[in-house]
């Protein structure tokens, strides 16, 4: 009997492994939840990638944050930092500047501006939110979180990572 993800994803042969089925699952569960949160954030001319930068510097205000500690704090590794805090600084959501103790650290802020566009987008991501996960219970979410907190302890075999 084919299982609910091979039938959505209309996979004839069964998987390799629970192993396999799960991982595709994660994957498609990933997928859909963040094209819900982009159909949120990009009509308002930001990216996931720009909207989660916007988020982590709203968290450390005023005192701004370090470039190398954004990126340590991004939801999905973002290999070109510096290109993505320059288009936010085009679009005039975020200020960057050089410490004058350390002319090699740029600190970044959010702008008032960016304070104004996560005001505007945060009803909309707590209903993308709800509508993506609202269909679990408390104590379902607390077991799924506990799971993914477990999954992503474990020693990366990725000699890449």
């Amino acid at each position: 009997m084919p299982s609910a993800l091979q039938r959505e994803i209309r996979q004839r042969k069964p998987f390799r492994s629970p192993t396999q089925e799960a991982v595709v699952g994660l994957l498609r569960t990933t997928d859909r939840v963040r094209r819900a949160l982009a159909g949120v954030v990009e009509p308002r001319g930001v990216t996931l990638q720009q909207y989660n930068v916007l988020r982590i510097l709203r968290g450390a205000r005023p005192r701004g944050l370090p470039t190398l500690e954004i990126a340590t704090r991004m939801v999905e590794h973002a290999p070109g930092i510096t290109r993505l805090l320059e288009r936010l600084q085009a679009k005039a959501l975020v200020r960057r500047q050089r410490r004058a103790e350390d002319r090699r650290q740029v600190m970044c802020r959010i702008t008032p501006a960016g304070l104004r566009l996560l005001a505007g987008l945060d009803a909309g991501l707590q209903q993308a939110d709800e509508s993506a996960l609202g269909m679990l219970s408390r104590r379902e979410l607390r077991r799924l979180i506990a799971l993914l907190d477990r999954i992503r302890a474990a020693p990366a075999s990725n000699k890449g990572e």
